[in-house]
This record gives structure tokens, C-alpha cells and sequence, in this order.
């Protein structure tokens, strides 16, 4: 693991306090509220998800395919009771139909193949289990979707992987999963390149 990956997964909490007390923490909430069952959460981070997660769910286990990232995930999760699975969004270790709930929160802009990350996703729900997305896209709007092509380059160095202008709709749409839901919404307190986002879910038929 690079230095600056060590350094990111130090500062991630502080970088993101801003957002998160503007109204981002309200935001996962919503997102993760009709989790249910079995459910999995995939770039689980540093587990920022974990104090907002209903009682409806019954076993909770977290992917997160960053080392520097998992280590300060674990002490989070065992006061949650749940488990840490140090693997990419790519290649879950799972069976096949095995959880009720996946949750994504500003995680498909980052993984290194979207696209077979959410056919992983729709591999390991059951029959009508949902994935639960919070992400920021590519803006819908050209002039901004321009800027976030010309900085993608730099931010993905700052961001360590992070993409600010993936159509992460459009990868659901074409995937094996039905969206049931989508609403546009915005990361409050965020550079403008990362700010427009969307909420929603999408079923695994």
C-alpha cells in the first residue's frame, strides 16, 4: 500500500466532517434505511454507515479492499457486531444469492471496474434483495460534466482512485438489476466536481 493510501484512509474522517454535519449524514441515512436482513456493504470505508444501519437488519458484514482503511473500520464494527471482509467490490467472496441488502455509499466512483462490481453486486443478492446507492455521478448538466472531464485526471490522484465524472446511472441501468428508484441529489459542502449525486435502490428480478 502506497504512503498517500495510508495517509488517506488517516484523514478520510477529517476530510469528510464538513459534509457529513452539512447534512451528508442525514443522506446516509436515508439511503441505508430500508436495509434489511443479511446485508452487505461494499467499500465500507472507515464506517461511517455503521450508527445509521435500521434494526431490521440482521447481520451486517463489511467489504473494504483497503488495508489502511480496514484497520480503522474494525474497531467501528465490532462495537456494531458486524464482520470486515478485506476484498474488492470486484470479486466478493461470497455465494451466490446471499444477502437480503447491499449497500453502496460513494463507492462506485472509486472501484476499478464499475461495471463488474454491480454484476458482483446483483450476483450475491437474492431474488428481490436491493441494493441501496448513495453516489456522486457525472452532472447531468454539460457545462459541469465538461469540468469534471478536465479535472478527472487530477482528482483521481487526490481522491486515490476516485472518479468525479462516472455516469454511475447509466452502469446501473445496463446491468442486471432493475432501478427502482433514483432522485438527484448533491453532496452538501463539496467541491463542485463531486457534488451532484443520487440516492436510490435497485432490485435484483
Amino acid at each position: 500500500m502506497s504512503l498517500w493510501g495510508r495517509a488517506f484512509a488517516m484523514l478520510y474522517d477529517r476530510g469528510m466532517a464538513g459534509s457529513e454535519a452539512a447534512g451528508l449524514a442525514d443522506l446516509r441515512a436515508r439511503s441505508i434505511a430500508s436495509a434489511v436482513g443479511r446485508t452487505l456493504e461494499i467499500g465500507a470505508g472507515t464506517g461511517l454507515n455503521l450508527e445509521r444501519y435500521p434494526p431490521a437488519v440482521t447481520e451486517l458484514v463489511l467489504c473494504e479492499p483497503e488495508e489502511p482503511m480496514a484497520a480503522r473500520l474494525r474497531p467501528r464494527a465490532a462495537e456494531h457486531g458486524a464482520q470486515v471482509i478485506v476484498a474488492p467490490a470486484e470479486a466478493l467472496p461470497f455465494a451466490d444469492a446471499s444477502f437480503d441488502t447491499v449497500v453502496s455509499t460513494l463507492v462506485l466512483c472509486t472501484v476499478g471496474d464499475p461495471t463488474a462490481s454491480v454484476a458482483e453486486v446483483a450476483r450475491v443478492l437474492r431474488p428481490g434483495g436491493r441494493l441501496l446507492f448513495f453516489e456522486h455521478v457525472r452532472s447531468p448538466d454539460p457545462h459541469v460534466a465538461h469540468t469534471q472531464d478536465r479535472w478527472d485526471p487530477v482528482w483521481k490522484r487526490v481522491g486515490h482512485g476516485c472518479r468525479c465524472n462516472r455516469d454511475t446511472v447509466a452502469t446501473l441501468r445496463a446491468s442486471p438489476l432493475r432501478i427502482e428508484h433514483v432522485e438527484v441529489s448533491r453532496i452538501p459542502k463539496a467541491a463542485p466536481i463531486i457534488r451532484p449525486a443520487v440516492l436510490g435502490s435497485a432490485v435484483r428480478q
